[in-house]
């Protein structure tokens, strides 16, 4: 079987994060390096995590970063290029594997086909995770594997290039072949090499039985934040994203959970949806049109990201590819 590595970035990581060393550690395929790319290494606990690995087989290796060095498509490929493995699975942080197959389960649905460049795992929702965040996880993770190429566009849309770093598994060989991740993103690095990906011919499978626990309980700003920087990245890179559009996967999926919440007795959840909703589209939309916004020529009060206040009002930050974004002061992994 494929040896294989994990690259996983951190910025003050905790106790998700030794739940997920630990469980790497237990998993019935063990993997040869686990790679942390940390940012800021003021925020890292040596004793905590590398004491993890004393004795094992397993090796850890800690690379820090500055703050302001962190970018999603070029830290996790210089986390790649220090692996010597077949197979580089990408996570992020604050993920935990479901069991102990996670690895052999993605080490499988490479080997599916020739043409697979890419695997990624289910996420299932965690204990805490809201009725409709709990929804939105099985639509966009559904209990069936699949694979997916340039033949499935017509039928699957946008979502034929969908992949998530969240936890993904790709073949190192094809991957630099290909260029690996985009250098100079602000989101959305997986989605743009799995486009380029199929785009070469390749496939990405969606491994169903490779599954981890992750979800988040964001408010309406977060999701504006979210989508804004979602926008951004399908703005700037047109080559992926200019034939096939979001927005009707995204109305699908806001049509199905109402359905979903008023058949299963939630019916006083959809306010929460339409409000949901509606920030995540008016993010998406600012973040596709970043370009017409005005430049905001003052720092932001607080740490929240893309809004700022100026003159008394709210205005949007925009966003130039060469600077961090809209004076966000962490990265959002």
């Amino acid at each position: 079987m494929r040896k294989a590595d994990v690259i996983i970035p951190t910025f003050k990581p905790g106790d998700k994060l030794e739940k997920l060393l630990r469980r790497l550690l237990e998993q019935s395929v063990p993997v040869g390096r686990v790679i942390i790319m940390n940012t800021e290494e003021k925020y890292w606990d040596a004793e905590r995590f590398e004491s993890l690995f004393e004795g094992e087989d397993t090796k850890l290796t800690v690379c820090h970063i500055r703050q302001s060095e962190f970018d999603h498509g070029r830290t996790r490929h210089e986390g790649i290029l220090k692996s010597d493995a077949d197979v580089c699975i990408c996570m992020t942080h604050d993920c935990v594997p479901y069991d102990r197959n996670l690895v052999k389960e993605l080490l499988e649905a490479l080997d599916a086909s020739e043409r697979v460049a890419a695997a990624y795992a289910r996420q299932l929702p965690a204990a805490d995770c809201g009725v409709i965040e709990r929804y939105t996880r099985d639509f966009n993770y559904p209990a069936v594997s699949r694979l997916k190429g340039k033949e499935d566009e017509d039928e699957l849309g946008i979502k034929t290039y969908f992949c998530s770093n969240v936890c993904a598994a790709y073949r190192r060989d094809i991957y630099l072949k290909l260029g690996g991740f985009t250098k100079k993103t602000i989101f959305n690095e997986d989605m743009i090499f799995a486009g380029h990906a199929v785009e070469a011919g390749y496939q990405i499978a969606y491994a169903a039985d490779a599954q981890v626990i992750h979800s988040h309980n964001y408010t309406a700003m977060q999701q504006l934040h979210r989508n804004f920087d979602l926008g951004v990245s399908q703005a700037d890179h047109p080559e992926v994203f200019g034939r096939l559009h979001s927005e009707g996967e995204g109305i699908r999926l806001v049509k199905k959970t109402a359905k979903w919440l008023v058949e299963n007795g939630h019916v006083l959840l959809l306010p929460q949806l339409v409000m949901a909703s509606g920030s995540k589209y008016a993010g998406y939309w600012l973040g596709k049109h970043y370009k017409k916004l005005p430049e905001a020529d003052s720092k932001p009060d607080d740490e929240s990201g893309i809004l700022g206040r100026r003159s008394g009002r709210w205005k949007i930050r925009r966003y130039c590819p060469q600077k961090k974004l809209l004076g966000r002061k962490k990265p959002n992994f």
